[in-house]
């Protein structure tokens, strides 16, 4: 079991940054992938970013590449989505999520993440 506590959200301008973070508690956190998720009113939850349990692969979804940063400290159990140059295009609640499977390969699919965060809300003005 992993239980998920996402901090961080707000209100920035466009071109400002803001840094997600997500606590977890759970022995198993180190050995599982995880990944950032967004959801923007009125659609579908799509996928933000991830990584491996070492931290030596991410991903990143084309819309947000170069722009955000995915990274982990398993001693501490965070995980942080650095978020800069952000656009009101980027607003979205954002969820965190830990696949359990502990495999080393990242999944995009929403279906392969079995625990997930309650989400913070980051809202981008124009």
């Amino acid at each position: 079991q992993v239980q998920l506590v996402e901090s961080g959200g707000g209100l920035v301008q466009a071109g400002g940054s803001l840094r997600l973070s997500c606590a977890a508690a759970g022995r198993t956190f180190s050995k599982c992938v995880m990944g950032w998720f967004r959801q923007a009113p009125g659609k579908e939850r799509e996928f933000v970013s991830a990584i491996t349990w070492s931290g030596g692969t991410t991903e990143y979804a084309d819309s947000v590449k170069g722009r955000f940063t995915i990274s982990r400290d398993n001693a501490k159990k965070t995980v942080s989505l650095q978020m800069n140059s952000l656009k009101p295009e980027d607003t979205a609640v954002y969820y965190c999520a830990a696949d359990g499977s502990f495999q080393a390969t990242i999944f995009r699919a929403i279906s392969s993440y079995d625990y997930w965060g309650q989400g913070t809300q980051v809202t981008v003005s124009s």
